[in-house]
């Protein structure tokens, strides 16, 4: 699958950071990681930390699926919002969806310090923006649902966003927010993952996995084999090549980065931003001085009519912004298309999607990919132990 378009902004501010060789031999390990994007980057950090020993492959360069085409903004907000999640799978789930989201934000500012990566990570105060007056009540109803669990919000009015300078009828903000170059941080990762015995190898398609006794044989479309214990698919949206299960609903979404300012508006100084609308639209600068946005989501077809669409949702999402900060001039420099998906309840799969096989899956799908991944590397050890989590309960398969 064509995950994303060509020339994603993180590829060009970065260009390749380090490459990798394809496997040109049979070798076997532990653990094989198919999938070497942000997810594949902290499931390893995991397991080396635990003193296992890994290969990992990727079908494409290191991070060049979805992980490039990721606007990086973390929330610890759920694409679905908190109280009709709650609705969707109880309180318990919900709520600790929610709380280990915000936790998985510090979490991942640890690992930035470990792994010494400059991948110009920032804390920021997330809002949460009604752009419609219908949308007023809807947010309300949001508010008081966090609030009442205990999370840090404050409901900012017209008057307190017009000082901030968007156009819109009301808001929540929230502490817990982020911004950085995921890109940047999982290549990062791999390179300390690398140095401390991690085998990666690029342009390294799996063909077939077989299962024989208390051993998994993974095939390359070249004709070797690794020979592990366990195998654990970090492939994302790709993962509806291997799953049965109807997991996720693929979407196209579509990003702009906008030409450098000199100043940075004070508006995205100490804030990020998305809205009520379905598909919601978001915002957030970036520490070269440019504003990145999202959305335009629309039912993905294939890559081809996807990236066709892009020069009429270039157009679009820029209108979009300007009603929402008129007085911020939003000139196009980059765009690019990417793949996207929703779950029924927003959440992501965790786990075993079939006990008799030794294959394991962390999938973060949605607008949480990053911070789901983050809690996917708690959850990873005891999927291969075969041993109890909540993670493995609340974000099974077959759920």
């Amino acid at each position: 699958m064509n995950v994303r378009s060509n020339e994603p902004f993180w590829l060009i501010k970065n260009a390749l950071p380090q490459s990798y060789p394809s496997l040109k031999e049979s070798i076997s390990s532990e653990v094989l990681l198919i999938g070497a994007g942000i997810t594949g980057a902290l499931v390893a950090f995991q397991l080396l930390k635990s003193g296992k020993k890994i290969i990992m492959v990727d079908r494409r360069d290191i991070c060049n699926g979805s992980t490039a085409a990721s606007t990086s903004m973390l929330q610890y907000e759920i694409d679905v919002p908190l109280h009709k999640l709650i609705e969707k799978v109880g309180l318990t789930c919900a709520v600790s969806s929610y709380q280990n989201c915000e936790k998985s934000i510090s979490d991942i500012k640890k690992i930035i310090n470990e792994v010494k990566s400059d991948c110009g990570f920032q804390q920021k105060y997330s809002v949460y923006f009604a752009s419609s007056k219908k949308d007023v009540d809807f947010l309300k109803d949001e508010f008081n649902a966090r609030k009442e669990h205990g999370f840090s919000v404050k409901w900012l009015s017209k008057e307190a966003l017009e000082k901030l300078g968007l156009k819109a009828y009301a808001a929540i903000e929230s502490k817990a927010g982020a911004v950085m170059d995921v890109y940047r941080l999982a290549n990062d990762i791999l390179k300390y993952c690398t140095e401390n015995g991690v085998k990666i190898y690029d342009r390294t398609n799996i063909e077939g996995i077989k299962h024989e006794k208390e051993k998994v044989i993974a095939k390359t479309d070249s004709g070797f084999t690794i020979t592990v214990e366990d195998v654990v698919h970090c492939t994302g949206y790709e993962s509806v090549e291997t799953i049965k299960e109807n997991i996720v609903d693929l979407k196209s979404t579509f990003a702009l980065a906008s030409e450098s300012f000199k100043k940075i508006p004070d508006a995205f100084k100490k804030h990020i931003y998305w809205n009520t609308d379905s598909p919601y639209l978001y915002f957030r600068s970036t520490d070269d001085g440019r504003i990145i946005m999202g959305g335009g989501d629309s039912d993905f077809k294939n890559a081809a009519r996807r990236d066709a669409l892009l020069p009429k949702k270039e157009k679009a999402l820029t209108a979009k912004f300007s009603k929402c900060f008129p007085d911020i001039p939003f000139v196009a420099d980059y765009s690019w298309a990417g793949t996207f998906g929703e779950t029924k309840d927003g959440l992501p799969y965790f786990g075993n999607p079939d006990p008799n096989k030794r294959e394991h899956y962390i999938l973060g799908f949605g607008g949480n990919g990053i911070t789901f991944s983050v809690m996917g590397m708690e959850a990873i050890l005891h999927a291969i132990n075969r041993t109890p989590h909540p993670y493995l309960e609340y974000y099974k398969f077959n759920r």
